[in-house]
Protein backbone atom coordinates (compact mmCIF):
# COMPACT_ATOMS: atom_id res chain seq x y z
CA UNK A 1 0.00 0.00 0.00
CA UNK A 2 2.74 2.53 0.69
CA UNK A 3 4.30 2.12 -3.09
CA UNK A 4 0.42 2.94 -4.32
CA UNK A 5 0.36 5.56 -1.50
CA UNK A 6 3.34 7.49 -3.17
CA UNK A 7 1.35 7.75 -6.60
CA UNK A 8 -2.40 8.68 -4.44
CA UNK A 9 -1.39 9.81 -1.83
CA UNK A 10 -2.24 8.79 1.94
CA UNK A 11 -4.52 5.97 1.56
CA UNK A 12 -7.13 4.69 4.36
CA UNK A 13 -6.97 0.93 4.65
CA UNK A 14 -9.27 -1.68 6.71
CA UNK A 15 -8.31 -4.80 8.38
CA UNK A 16 -11.34 -7.04 8.06
CA UNK A 17 -11.12 -9.65 10.27
CA UNK A 18 -12.36 -12.88 8.20
CA UNK A 19 -11.67 -15.98 9.45
CA UNK A 20 -14.81 -16.77 11.30
CA UNK A 21 -16.36 -15.59 8.28
CA UNK A 22 -14.34 -18.12 6.46
CA UNK A 23 -15.30 -20.72 8.71
CA UNK A 24 -18.86 -20.64 9.06
CA UNK A 25 -18.67 -20.46 4.94
CA UNK A 26 -16.58 -24.23 5.36
CA UNK A 27 -18.70 -25.53 7.86
CA UNK A 28 -21.91 -24.94 5.45
CA UNK A 29 -21.19 -23.99 1.94
CA UNK A 30 -20.71 -27.08 -0.65
CA UNK A 31 -16.76 -26.76 -1.84
CA UNK A 32 -17.12 -25.48 -5.32
CA UNK A 33 -19.22 -22.79 -4.11
CA UNK A 34 -16.86 -21.17 -1.52
CA UNK A 35 -14.86 -19.10 -2.84
CA UNK A 36 -17.58 -17.48 -4.57
CA UNK A 37 -19.70 -16.97 -1.35
CA UNK A 38 -16.44 -15.37 0.40
CA UNK A 39 -15.91 -12.80 -2.57
CA UNK A 40 -20.06 -12.39 -1.83
CA UNK A 41 -19.70 -11.51 1.58
CA UNK A 42 -16.34 -9.90 1.18
CA UNK A 43 -18.50 -7.48 -1.02
CA UNK A 44 -21.15 -6.71 1.95
CA UNK A 45 -18.42 -5.85 3.85
CA UNK A 46 -16.93 -3.34 1.09
CA UNK A 47 -20.28 -2.02 0.82
CA UNK A 48 -20.55 -1.21 4.37
CA UNK A 49 -17.31 0.47 4.31
CA UNK A 50 -18.01 2.65 1.32
CA UNK A 51 -20.98 3.44 3.14
CA UNK A 52 -18.91 4.20 6.07
CA UNK A 53 -16.02 6.16 4.47
CA UNK A 54 -18.92 8.11 1.83
CA UNK A 55 -17.36 6.10 -1.38
CA UNK A 56 -18.99 6.66 -4.27
CA UNK A 57 -18.05 2.66 -5.95
CA UNK A 58 -15.75 0.26 -5.12
CA UNK A 59 -12.28 -0.41 -7.68
CA UNK A 60 -11.18 -4.22 -7.59
CA UNK A 61 -8.18 -5.99 -9.60
CA UNK A 62 -10.37 -8.24 -11.22
CA UNK A 63 -9.42 -9.45 -14.78
CA UNK A 64 -11.70 -11.68 -16.43
CA UNK A 65 -10.95 -15.67 -16.99
CA UNK A 66 -7.88 -15.33 -14.52
CA UNK A 67 -9.47 -17.45 -11.96
CA UNK A 68 -12.40 -18.82 -11.24
CA UNK A 69 -13.90 -16.11 -9.17
CA UNK A 70 -13.33 -13.70 -12.34
CA UNK A 71 -15.80 -15.78 -14.72
CA UNK A 72 -18.91 -13.56 -16.06
CA UNK A 73 -20.97 -15.83 -14.13
CA UNK A 74 -19.03 -15.70 -11.16
CA UNK A 75 -19.03 -11.64 -11.32
CA UNK A 76 -22.68 -11.41 -11.67
CA UNK A 77 -23.51 -14.08 -8.60
CA UNK A 78 -21.26 -11.37 -7.07
CA UNK A 79 -22.25 -8.33 -8.17
CA UNK A 80 -25.93 -9.34 -6.87
CA UNK A 81 -25.20 -8.43 -3.73
CA UNK A 82 -24.33 -5.11 -3.45
CA UNK A 83 -26.05 -1.61 -5.04
CA UNK A 84 -21.96 -0.34 -5.22
CA UNK A 85 -20.88 0.21 -8.41
CA UNK A 86 -17.91 -1.80 -8.95
CA UNK A 87 -15.21 -0.64 -11.16
CA UNK A 88 -12.40 -3.11 -12.59
CA UNK A 89 -10.13 -1.27 -14.95
CA UNK A 90 -8.35 -4.69 -15.63
CA UNK A 91 -11.10 -6.67 -16.58
CA UNK A 92 -9.80 -7.00 -20.31
CA UNK A 93 -6.52 -6.36 -19.77
CA UNK A 94 -3.95 -9.69 -20.96
CA UNK A 95 -2.01 -11.08 -18.46
CA UNK A 96 1.32 -9.57 -20.07
CA UNK A 97 -0.53 -6.34 -19.62
CA UNK A 98 -1.00 -6.58 -15.83
CA UNK A 99 2.79 -7.66 -15.27
CA UNK A 100 4.31 -4.57 -16.64
CA UNK A 101 1.89 -1.83 -14.98
CA UNK A 102 2.57 -3.52 -11.94
CA UNK A 103 6.70 -2.95 -12.82
CA UNK A 104 6.27 0.04 -13.77
CA UNK A 105 4.94 1.30 -10.89
CA UNK A 106 6.80 -1.00 -8.59
CA UNK A 107 4.31 -3.25 -7.41
CA UNK A 108 5.18 -6.50 -9.10
CA UNK A 109 7.66 -7.63 -7.17
CA UNK A 110 5.70 -7.38 -4.03
CA UNK A 111 2.78 -8.92 -5.71
CA UNK A 112 4.52 -12.27 -6.16
CA UNK A 113 6.11 -12.74 -2.40
CA UNK A 114 4.83 -15.65 -1.16
CA UNK A 115 2.05 -15.81 1.47
CA UNK A 116 -1.16 -17.40 2.77
CA UNK A 117 -3.74 -14.63 2.20
CA UNK A 118 -7.48 -14.96 3.44
CA UNK A 119 -8.62 -17.44 0.13
CA UNK A 120 -5.94 -19.26 -0.69
CA UNK A 121 -6.42 -20.72 2.84
CA UNK A 122 -9.71 -22.25 2.16
CA UNK A 123 -10.12 -22.18 -1.04
CA UNK A 124 -11.02 -25.90 -2.12
CA UNK A 125 -8.94 -27.93 -5.15
CA UNK A 126 -12.44 -27.44 -7.69
CA UNK A 127 -14.41 -24.35 -7.13
CA UNK A 128 -17.49 -23.72 -9.58
CA UNK A 129 -16.43 -21.48 -12.75
CA UNK A 130 -20.17 -21.01 -13.98
CA UNK A 131 -22.20 -21.18 -10.50
CA UNK A 132 -25.38 -19.36 -10.65
CA UNK A 133 -27.06 -16.64 -8.91
CA UNK A 134 -30.09 -18.48 -7.17
CA UNK A 135 -27.34 -21.31 -6.44
CA UNK A 136 -25.27 -18.90 -5.07
CA UNK A 137 -27.83 -17.16 -2.74
CA UNK A 138 -29.09 -21.27 -2.25
CA UNK A 139 -25.13 -21.46 -0.92
CA UNK A 140 -26.09 -19.00 1.59
CA UNK A 141 -29.23 -20.04 2.94
CA UNK A 142 -27.44 -21.99 6.41
CA UNK A 143 -25.29 -18.53 6.66
CA UNK A 144 -26.45 -15.72 9.36
CA UNK A 145 -25.18 -13.60 6.74
CA UNK A 146 -25.61 -10.18 9.19
CA UNK A 147 -24.64 -11.27 11.77
CA UNK A 148 -21.12 -12.49 10.36
CA UNK A 149 -20.60 -8.83 8.27
CA UNK A 150 -21.76 -6.95 11.68
CA UNK A 151 -19.39 -8.97 13.86
CA UNK A 152 -16.07 -8.77 10.95
CA UNK A 153 -16.99 -5.22 10.78
CA UNK A 154 -17.19 -4.26 14.58
CA UNK A 155 -13.41 -5.97 14.95
CA UNK A 156 -12.19 -3.84 11.94
CA UNK A 157 -9.23 -1.69 12.13
CA UNK A 158 -8.87 1.35 9.61
CA UNK A 159 -4.87 2.90 9.01
CA UNK A 160 -3.51 5.22 7.02
CA UNK A 161 -1.03 4.30 5.05
CA UNK A 162 0.93 7.54 3.94
CA UNK A 163 3.90 7.45 0.71
CA UNK A 164 7.38 7.06 2.73
CA UNK A 165 7.50 10.65 1.14
CA UNK A 166 5.19 12.20 3.86
CA UNK A 167 7.36 10.77 6.42
CA UNK A 168 10.67 11.58 5.07
CA UNK A 169 10.38 14.47 3.04
CA UNK A 170 14.20 14.66 2.51
CA UNK A 171 14.77 10.89 1.26
CA UNK A 172 17.27 10.22 4.61
CA UNK A 173 15.26 7.31 5.37
CA UNK A 174 14.92 5.65 1.64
Amino acid sequence: CRVLAGYAGPLRVWIVFFTDIQRAIQLSVPDGLRVLVMRRMMMRLVERLAEQERAAAVVTGENLGQVASQTIESIAAINAVTQLPVLRPLIGADKTEIVARAEAIGTYDISIRPYEDCCSLFVPPHPRTQPGLQEADEAERGLPVGALIDAALQRSERLTITPRWARDPVGVGS
